[in-house]
C-alpha cells in the first residue's frame, strides 16, 4: 500500500477544536489539550501505517479507533484516509448515526 493520505474534514477539525476549548476553560490551561492533541496524532500515525487497526461499526465503510474518552471516526478508501469526527463516546450512539447521515 502507498503512503496514506490523511484528510480531515471540516466537521472533525471542528470537533477537535471544541474539545480543546472546552479543556482549556474547564483546567484554565492547555496542558491537557496539548497532551490530546499528541494523543490524536498517535493514533493517526497508526492508522497510516494499519489502516485497518480501528474497529468495524455497525455504520459501514467507517471505522472508529478509540482513545481515552473519544473515538477517531474515519473511512478508507484507497490511500485515503478521512477523518470524518472527534467522537466523544460517552454520547448516545444513534447521535452518531445521524451525523453520519444514516
Amino acid at each position: 500500500m502507498d503512503e496514506v493520505k490523511v484528510i480531515w474534514t471540516t466537521l472533525a477539525r471542528k470537533q477537535r477544536n471544541a474539545i480543546f476549548d472546552y479543556w482549556n476553560n474547564r483546567n484554565k490551561s492547555n496542558r491537557y489539550s496539548i497532551k490530546l492533541n499528541l494523543t490524536i496524532y498517535q493514533k493517526i500515525d497508526l492508522l497510516k501505517s494499519n489502516p485497518l487497526s480501528g474497529i468495524e461499526t455497525n455504520f459501514e465503510p467507517y471505522r472508529i479507533l478509540h482513545f481515552e474518552n473519544y473515538g477517531l471516526v474515519y473511512r478508507l478508501e484507497k490511500d485515503l484516509l478521512y477523518i470524518i469526527s472527534v467522537w466523544d463516546n460517552r454520547q448516545n450512539p444513534s447521535k452518531l448515526k445521524k451525523l453520519l447521515g444514516l
